[in-house]
C-alpha cells in the first residue's frame, strides 16, 4: 500500500470530514439529484464546521493555513463518499483564491467573511457558446463608464450557477483596439440587468447546479473590478495550474473508488460455478487498473508538493488533468463491463460513476488542449527533459 504524506492534523482533519460528510450530506444527495441543485445548507453547515475556505487568514474566519493537503482530502473524501455532485471545491479552492490573489484588501473584507460561513456561495463564468478554452474568443465585454463599467454578453455551463451569490465574469475590456484584453468582474446576484437562464439537464453530476447566464448593459461599479481590468488573460492563465491539480485529484480519487466498488462487485460475483475475481481477464484487467492508479496517485501527490512550494507548472498540471482524466474513464468503463447488465443500472454506483466520469475529459481544458500545451513545451527551443539524452 501507499504511504501518503499527511500530516497527523490532516489526518485527524479527514475523520471530522468524513463524519461530517456522512451526516449531513450522504443523507441528502439522492434528492438534490433529483431536485438537481444542492441545498445552500449545504454551503452553511460546512461553513460552520470549518469546512470552506481552510486557506484565508483568521481575520477572515479561515485557519489562514493555505496547504492544499486540506482541499485534497476533501476533494477525496467527497469522491469516497459517492457526494462528489456537491462540488464545495469550486466555492472553495477554485474561485476563492481569486479574491486574496487579485482582489482588493476592500473586496477581501466584503466578500471573504461570507463566503468562509457559506453565506456568499461563488462561482465564475469563463465559458460561452462559441468560447469554451480558447478564452481570447469570448464575446461579452465591459466598456468604462467613468465610475462603473457596462458589461453585455453571456455565459453557459456555469457551475453553481443558480446557487451563485457571486461570480467573477470574464470579459473583453477593450475589444475593438485589443480583442485579447480581458479583465475580471465580481457580479452579485441582485444587479440589475443579470439574469440567470434555467438549471441546464446534463448527462451527469446530476446535483451540480449549471445554468446560462446573461448580462444586459449590467453597471458593474468600479470597486467590483478584480485587479487590473486589463491583466484577466494574466490573472486566468495564473489560476488554471491549480484547477487543472483539482481536477486530477478529483479523477484519481474517482478511479479509486471505482476500482473498489468493481472489486467488491467481483468478489461477490458468481458466473459459471465461481466467483468473477477468479477468471483470469478479471484478474489481469484489475491489475492493470490498479498499477497505473497508484503510478498516478503518486505523480498527483509530488505535484501537490510542489504546488504548496508556488513551483507547480502549468505543463505538469496539464500532464495530471490528461493523465487522470483519461485513466478514470478507462476505469469506470471497465467497472461496468465487469459488473455486467447491473452496470447498466443506475442504483448500482458505478453506472452513476460512469456517466459523472465523462465531464473530466472536456471541463477545465478539454484533453486535446492539455495534449496542445504539453506539445508546445516540447517544442520550445530551450525545451530539456529531465532524463539525460547523452547519457550513453
Amino acid at each position: 500500500m501507499l504511504k501518503r504524506n499527511f500530516t497527523e492534523e490532516q489526518q485527524l482533519f479527514r475523520g471530522s470530514y468524513r463524519k461530517f460528510l456522512h451526516q449531513e450530506i450522504v443523507p441528502n444527495i439522492e434528492k438534490w439529484r433529483s431536485e438537481g441543485i444542492v441545498s445552500r445548507e449545504a454551503f452553511t453547515k460546512a461553513g460552520a464546521n470549518g469546512f470552506l475556505m481552510v486557506w484565508p487568514n483568521e481575520e477572515f474566519g479561515g485557519l489562514g493555513d493555505n496547504d492544499f493537503r486540506f482541499e485534497q482530502i476533501i476533494i477525496e473524501e467527497n469522491q469516497y463518499a459517492l457526494t462528489a455532485d456537491w462540488y464545495c471545491t469550486l466555492h472553495s479552492r477554485l474561485v476563492g483564491p481569486y479574491l486574496t490573489r487579485f482582489g482588493s484588501s476592500e473586496q477581501q473584507h466584503r466578500f471573504l467573511p461570507k463566503c468562509v460561513t457559506g453565506e456568499t456561495i461563488l462561482a465564475i463564468a469563463m465559458t460561452e457558446p462559441d468560447a469554451g478554452s480558447d478564452l481570447a474568443g469570448i464575446r461579452t465585454n465591459a466598456i468604462a463608464q467613468g465610475d462603473h463599467w457596462l458589461l453585455n454578453g453571456s455565459k453557459v455551463y456555469i457551475s453553481n450557477g443558480i446557487n451563485a451569490d457571486v461570480i467573477v465574469v470574464a470579459a473583453k475590456t477593450d475589444p475593438k483596439n485589443n480583442p485579447r484584453q480581458i479583465g475580471l468582474f465580481l457580479i452579485e446576484g441582485g444587479m440589475e440587468g443579470f439574469n440567470r437562464g434555467s438549471n441546464l439537464e446534463k448527462m451527469g453530476k446530476k446535483a451540480q447546479d449549471t445554468a446560462e447566464l446573461f448580462f444586459e448593459n449590467v453597471k458593474v461599479p468600479n470597486n467590483n473590478v478584480l485587479g487590473d481590468p486589463t491583466k484577466g488573460f494574466s490573472y486566468l492563465k495564473e489560476a488554471l495550474a491549480e484547477e487543472r491539480l483539482i481536477c486530477a485529484v478529483e479523477f484519481i480519487a474517482a478511479a479509486q473508488k471505482a476500482f473498489d466498488i468493481t472489486r467488491a462487485f467481483t468478489i461477490e460475483r458468481k458466473l459459471f460455478g465461481q466467483v468473477l475475481a477468479d477468471f483470469q481477464n478479471t484478474q489481469f484487467q484489475l491489475a492493470q487498473l490498479r498499477a497505473e492508479i497508484d503510478a498516478q496517485q503518486i505523480y498527483i501527490d509530488q505535484l501537490v508538493v510542489a504546488l504548496n512550494a508556488d513551483c507547480l507548472s502549468p505543463v505538469d498540471a496539464a500532464k495530471a488533468k490528461l493523465l487522470t482524466s483519461e485513466l478514470l474513464c478507462r476505469v469506470v468503463d471497465e467497472g461496468v463491463q465487469l459488473h455486467g447488465g447491473a452496470g447498466y443500472m443506475d442504483e448500482y454506483p458505478i453506472s452513476r460513476m460512469f456517466t459523472d466520469a465523462r465531464i473530466g475529459r472536456i471541463y477545465g481544458g478539454s484533453s486535446e488542449v492539455m495534449k496542445l500545451i504539453i506539445a508546445r513545451d516540447i517544442a520550445r527551443e530551450d525545451y530539456t527533459n529531465f532524463i539525460e539524452r547523452d547519457f550513453y
